[in-house]
């Protein structure tokens, strides 16, 4: 048959096709390092319960989904884990069981799950030859100049597809025919020029029917690692634009022709088992009775995890201050924001804190200054709906756009093919003043744009009154605002390290967040707006100033933007005492938990050592998410665990609000609370490895050596202290301030954040007017009474 035709196209094989399709979306999209933000690995999965996946994972990858059954043992022997967690376990699982028969569990032998071997592992088998370590090294040799973001100074096969580019490379390649696979690359050139006939034909070489080509389709995908994650990312993208991307599936066909021609050139010697493991694949995906009991520890840690997080949540709330506040400051929801707030409030009693998602509400595409770069400071769940840009004085702006630009040309030249060798050579001994700097920790942190930012003259006045209204009401902010008011974002400035993005704010793509907070704080002062705000039945006092402000994340220092107004605030030297002394008590704080810090002032330090591979501790540990009035939670301590975001049911008419946090902000919480879970459960496949070993590649993610898989998830030095684990892999405890049947309204109209739930991704639960949990969500729409008796269902 021709290259190009579909000469012989049957029906099966677009079954297998769509099979292709929908595998695709079994692998979880990874964002480049510039802007990464964490995703949930089980994203594909979130239909099934653990039980189900751990058998889908163990059949295609090989990994255990839950942890070793030592941490079990261990958290049971202590009493952390007890019967009653147990029983209530083996109610949810149905698991055959009983907690005696669970103990013995906990203290049995680890098994490892066994994947399916591929045509590859086979070949391997028969030839001696390691073709799946050389089918990695050739593809990630191709992926890393296919998709690379800048760190090359030209791409390989630039206007070409992933397939396209793919054949040019692997037509030219000789490493596969060097190390026995003759006529790999005429083999290559003789297929199919579009990938879907390419992979139809290669099923029919395979002898592969639509019953097994769903979980072998996830099984190559997700040996690709990282490389099929970001073509996933494209889809991703391009289905929130409207639009196709084939990518992934393209990802697919690459992986399966090498899996035809080894079946081809060893057919006489693996026909026979490959044929068992095609039986194998189209097996239903069925729970083991070890895969239900490991899931059944793994309810019953979460419910320990619960039993502690009602015992905190269950002092007396805080008396709300009836008199106006001497400041406000609304900080990001994450989890690190919680240490820092709790800090501030104690420092006066007039203080008010709140928590709101990072990016403010504001789905800002910025440029920066005297950039052309778009950076999508927004969560990747949401489309831009407005743009932005940094501005300077006009005094000197056209200076400062040229030292900008040289700046970047500078770096640009230090990393060309054509001059890298030559610039180490020539300025080399120019750098060694700063090397030592830097080796000895003295070096400075990055720079931040500090340039004002604006909204574009496209964002109408109406538009801007609309949008401050909304978001006003979202935070709950609708009267007694204070003097002053900070919109605070935050960063983590740290050297040295390639995943610093994914220590910035998730909600503001995975950059930091003052950009939002300072267009904010800006919209905010306009008179204009404030009067339309007032129509819309918000006031905001006259006397009131709204700034910008970054809280660094690994120092704890908080920048306020004040000349981006020229109001007098004369509550400013106040409020910058007061951020100081909060800094120093939440340093303090943290510095019990972070290796080798034993003072406050260690904690500082950690974000200018550039050999520190843990410089905080990011959002590990975090383990609960509350959206309640403050006076709920204020002075009820949460060890920097739990997303906090303000919430007052009584004042959201039609639970628009309501709607708004449990498909958004609980969403992207999930997604950074199973990436945890995931980097510490499954490390091989869902983590990034040792960042001792990380070389960066093409901009967009790091290889553990000089080649292979690309690494996704988070490095094991950001869930291990090099002792023990700093991340407790619990799945999330969702509390939630509000009437049970409008929680429920909502779950029954989203159907993708209620199989969260009822597969038990997420916990629910509901919370009184005291900030106690009082009932949990039992799935399909059925909820219980804390402890014990079954209520009916909210349906």
């Amino acid at each position: 048959m021709k290259a190009d035709t579909h000469a012989g196209f049957t029906g099966t094989h677009l079954e297998l096709i769509a099979a292709s399709e929908n595998a695709s979306r079994a692998i979880p999209p990874l964002w480049p390092l510039a802007s990464s933000v964490a995703v949930n690995p089980f994203l594909g999965q979130a239909g099934h319960t653990l039980a189900q996946t751990s058998a889908l994972l163990g059949r295609v990858a090989g990994v255990a989904v839950t942890m070793p059954r030592k941490w079990y043992a261990d958290k049971l022997a202590a009493g952390t884990i007890t019967d009653v967690d147990l029983l209530d376990a083996i109610a949810v699982t149905g698991c055959p069981l009983n907690p005696v028969a669970l103990r013995a569990a906990a203290l049995a032998p680890d098994t490892t799950p066994t994947a399916l071997p591929t045509v590859a592992d086979l070949a391997a088998t028969a030839s001696g030859t390691d073709w799946p370590a050389l089918i990695d090294d050739r593809i990630g040799a191709w992926a890393a100049g296919f998709f690379d973001k800048g760190q090359a100074l030209w791409q390989a096969t630039p206007g070409h597809g992933a397939f396209d580019s793919w054949r040019l490379f692997a037509t030219r390649d000789l490493t596969a025919e060097i190390n026995g696979l003759p006529g790999f690359a005429g083999f290559v050139a003789s297929t199919a020029e579009k990938p879907r006939i390419a992979l139809a034909m290669a099923c029919d070489t395979l002898g592969l029917g639509t019953d097994a080509a769903p979980t072998y389709f996830h099984q190559l995908l997700l040996g690709l690692g990282g490389w099929s994650q970001v073509a996933r990312q494209h889809l991703w993208q391009a289905e929130l634009a409207g639009k196709r991307d084939e990518m992934t599936s393209d990802m697919l066909a690459i992986r399966i022709i090498w899996e035809q021609a080894l079946f081809a050139r060893y057919k006489d010697q693996i026909s026979a088992d490959w044929a068992t493991i095609r039986a194998q694949h189209a097996a239903p995906i069925t729970p083991s009775a070890d895969d239900l009991a490991m899931a059944t520890l793994q309810e019953a840690a979460d419910r320990a995890g619960q039993r502690s997080l009602a015992q905190t949540l269950s002092g007396p709330a805080a008396v709300k201050p009836q008199t106006r506040p001497s400041l406000q400051a609304a900080f990001c929801i994450d989890v690190r924001s919680e240490v820092f707030r709790r800090a501030l409030e104690t420092l006066d009693p007039t203080i008010q804190t709140l928590g709101f998602a990072g990016f403010f509400g504001l789905t800002a595409a910025h440029n920066g200054f005297a950039s052309d770069i778009a950076e999508q400071r927004l969560p990747v769940l949401l489309t831009a709906g407005v743009t932005s840009h940094a501005t300077a004085p006009m005094a000197d702006d056209q200076t400062a756009r040229f030292a900008a630009r040289a700046g970047r040309a500078w770096g640009r030249f230090k990393l060309a093919a054509v001059s890298s060798f030559a610039f180490v050579e020539a300025t080399g001994p120019v750098y060694a003043g700063k090397l030592v700097r830097d080796a000895l920790g003295y070096g400075a942190a990055p720079a931040m744009d500090t340039h004002k930012p604006q909204f574009d003259d496209s964002l109408a006045l109406p538009d801007r009154i609309n949008a401050a209204t909304k978001i006003l009401g979202a935070m709950s902010m609708t009267d007694n605002f204070a003097p002053l008011v900070l919109m605070v974002g935050h960063g983590a400035n740290v050297v040295n390290n390639p995943h610093t993005s994914a220590l910035h704010c998730g909600a503001c793509g995975g950059y930091s967040g003052e950009v939002n907070a300072r267009l904010l704080a800006g919209l905010l002062n306009d008179p204009a707006v404030r009067k339309g705000v007032a129509e819309a039945g918000i006031t905001i006092s006259a006397d009131t100033v709204f700034l910008g402000a970054l809280h660094d994340t690994t120092t704890d220092a908080v920048t306020i933007f004040d000349t981006d107004t020229a109001q007098p605030i004369p509550s400013l030297p106040q409020a910058r005492g007061w951020l100081a002394q909060a800094g120093r008590i939440a340093r303090t704080e943290r510095a019990v938990r972070l290796p080798r810090a034993t003072n406050e002032g260690q904690v500082t330090k950690r974000s200018t050592d550039w050999a520190e591979t843990r410089p905080e501790w990011a959002l590990a540990g975090c383990k609960a998410f509350i959206a309640a009035p403050r006076a709920q939670t204020r002075g009820k301590s949460l060890s920097g665990q739990a997303f906090l975001h303000d919430y007052d049911w009584t004042q959201d008419n039609g639970f628009g609000v309501l709607e708004l946090i449990l498909t958004a902000p609980v969403v992207v919480a999930s997604w950074i609370s199973l990436q945890y879970y995931g980097s510490v459960v499954a490390p091989d496949i869902f983590g990034a490895g040792n960042k001792l070993l990380h070389n960066v590649t093409g901009g967009i993610g790091v290889v553990e050596g000089n080649g292979g898989k690309l690494r996704a998830g988070l490095p094991w030095q950001s869930v291990h202290d090099g002792v023990g684990y700093a991340h407790d892999p619990l799945r999330l405890s969702v509390c939630i301030a509000a009437p049970q049947a409008a929680v429920a309204d909502i779950l029954a109209r989203h159907d993708g954040v209620r199989a969260l739930f009822d597969n038990r991704w997420l916990h629910l639960f509901l919370l009184d007017d005291a900030g106690q949990m009082t009932q949990r969500y039992c799935g399909g729409l059925a909820w219980e009474d804390m402890p014990g008796t079954l209520t009916k269902a909210a349906a």
